[in-house]
């Protein structure tokens, strides 16, 4: 519930649905490498704008801990509840709702890949995953896509100003997914971001897209806790899709 607690940094009202499930997110790292739009434009359907900021698209990189997993009025059941994942995504617009678009999610709890797969038509795999020290993710199904990395706060908490870089890639409230035609909305109060250093020994996350990442190290944010509630998919009103590009 802390986070209704700030409603005025919305890009758009709150949907008039009550929301269906919260979460708290903890320990996180956005990883982020500019990478050019034509790399990206194979895997996003092409009735989703792919945007960019500084004259490029961005890829990001984000493991995380998830606690406190829950329906609306229900209390968090025990060890489901807790688990830690990792996303590969980019960034999207359809109609004047700026989102989010996940290549892929990765969970080390079977049951929130299911339940997610389900829900919300995400592209979630098991993934065997470690967080002691070092976040260490390797996928069950597909070993050569693997992660690792130690990162930490090197700075204050700041929230991002909008039109700035870290506001273009923290700030958004919806994701996309079933090729582009379901969106669901989220909430959360502004991001608590922390410049952060990363040491990243393994990054194949980008691999299945056969997108390379620049051989840089990456725009890196830290943050400490963020509390998140979260509605159902519907369907994206068909004057926001786009028409495909003419060939």
């Amino acid at each position: 519930m802390a986070a209704l607690d700030r409603l005025d940094h919305r890009p758009w009202p709150l949907p008039a649905k009550p929301w269906w499930m919260g979460q708290t997110w903890s320990d996180l790292l956005f990883a982020h490498w500019p990478v050019e739009q034509r790399l990206l434009r194979p895997h996003v359907p092409p009735g989703l704008e792919i945007e960019e900021h500084g004259g490029t698209a961005w890829v990001g990189i984000t493991p995380f801990l998830v606690k406190g997993l829950r329906s609306r009025g229900l209390p968090p059941v025990p060890v489901l509840s807790r688990f830690r994942e990792l996303n590969c995504r980019t960034y999207v617009r359809s109609g004047d709702r700026p989102g989010i678009w996940f290549f892929s999610l990765d969970a080390s709890s079977r049951l929130a890949v299911q339940g997610a797969r389900l829900t919300y038509r995400l592209p979630y795999h098991h993934a065997r995953i470690e967080l002691n020290g070092a976040f260490v993710a390797c996928r069950t199904g597909d070993p050569k896509v693997r992660f690792e990395a130690r990162y930490e706060p090197v700075g204050e908490v700041f929230t991002a100003s909008p039109g700035t870089l870290e506001h273009f890639l923290t700030e958004r409230y919806c994701l996309y997914a079933g090729a582009g035609r379901w969106r669901a909305d989220i909430h959360h109060p502004p991001w608590p971001l922390q410049p952060a250093e990363a040491e990243l020994a393994v990054n194949t996350m980008a691999a299945p897209l056969d997108v390379p990442l620049p051989d840089q190290p990456p725009l890196a944010h830290y943050v400490h806790r963020q509390d998140v509630i979260g509605w159902p998919p519907a369907a994206v009103p068909r004057r926001d899709f786009l028409a495909p590009p003419a060939a």
